[in-house]
């Protein structure tokens, strides 16, 4: 996508009156919007669209938001933001364990939402700095301009988030970075994300870097204080 383009948002959600009057917000702050009212409509979609980003509705009938999820997962690395009137914990550390990039509960105004993906795809398209940098990481090969990690030359799939993570641990590696710092610098000064999903992506990202992700020996915990990146 290009400075010039429009970020394409595939909108899924079974409330047709939600899908239109939000679809038109949208639109009127810049998007190009692909409305989907079922799961099913939702994957041909990103099939043939390519969307920049994923809004998905938790609660639809047949293909809920947590196997739509799941199942755009194991095709791309798409950002995607959950919408459900589900506030317990135990629902947002669901969607953060499928990969998701953020989680708004119901109700939510059009304005916060709007910063929200605002703020995800400046995560996802952030265009790296000129000039080639290289980091290694025990047998992992980190390329922080392609914004890859290999491992005996195979891809390691990150999601945006969880390379975004590293990339900020990497830059202090050997130097503790509180939770707040951790916080503002992977997810911006929005205040949206908590401590909760940070911890999160901590593990996620542990499960696919670590030789041993019960015992790290990469990203390690300072008790009541944040984390520090050991190479």
């Amino acid at each position: 996508m290009t400075g010039k383009e429009k970020a394409r948002i595939l909108l899924v959600d079974d409330d047709s009156t939600l899908l239109k009057f939000l679809g038109e917000f949208l639109q009127e702050e810049g998007f190009e919007v692909i409305p989907a009212e079922s799961g099913p409509e939702a994957l041909r979609a990103a099939y043939q669209h390519q969307p920049n980003l994923a809004i998905l509705d938790v609660m639809m009938p047949g293909m809920d938001g947590w196997e739509l999820t799941a199942r755009l997962r194991e095709l791309t690395d798409l950002p995607i933001i959950l919408l459900s009137g589900k506030t317990a914990e135990e629902d947002k550390l669901r969607g953060f364990k499928l990969g998701i990039d953020d989680y708004v509960t119901k109700p939510f105004s059009f304005a916060e939402l709007s910063a929200r993906i605002a703020s995800v795809l400046h995560r996802a398209q952030a265009a790296p700095p000129q000039g080639r940098r290289m980091l290694l990481i025990g047998d992992l090969q980190v390329d922080l301009d392609r914004r890859e990690v290999l491992r005996n030359g195979a891809l390691v799939a990150l999601t945006p988030t969880e390379f975004r993570l590293l990339e900020v641990l990497a830059r202090e590696r050997g130097h503790a970075i509180s939770e707040e710092n951790l916080l503002r610098l992977v997810w911006g000064s929005s205040g949206a994300v908590d401590p909760i999903a940070l911890r999160r992506y901590v593990y996620l990202l542990r499960q696919k870097i670590e030789p041993d992700p019960a015992n790290p020996r990469h990203i390690i915990t300072i008790r009541g204080y944040g984390y520090r990146l050991e190479i």
